[in-house]
């Protein structure tokens, strides 16, 4: 087995080293050393491709569908937190300046 080091496997790779251990019953031992990579990293990839096989290998700057939608609302969240903030700092601002001052 090779020193893998920081290597980078694209999604191709991934899927079709799993398939080899799902499709064809190699064992995962087996098929990461005649990749030279760890079994470890093999079975992780295994398990993720076997939790969502469409989805799995979604590659860097890439965001799976519906983890979208959670960084739509949790960007959504933050501006809504941060308009509060503001009103609550001009109605304080408001609130000081009427107490000093006639109204006409």
């Amino acid at each position: 087995m090779g020193k893998e080091g920081n290597r980078r496997h694209n999604a191709e790779f991934k899927k079709e080293a799993v398939r080899l251990v799902v499709e064809k019953g190699l064992s995962v031992k087996k098929v990461a050393e005649d990749l030279g990579i760890h079994p470890n990293m093999l079975g992780n990839w295994k398990r993720q491709y076997l939790r969502d096989q469409e989805g799995s290998f979604p590659g860097k700057g890439h965001v799976r569908q519906k983890d979208e939608e959670l960084l739509r609302l949790k960007r959504e969240y933050a501006d809504l937190k941060e308009e509060r903030d503001i009103l609550k700092k001009a109605l304080a601002i408001f609130s000081r300046q009427g107490k000093g001052s006639t109204c006409l």
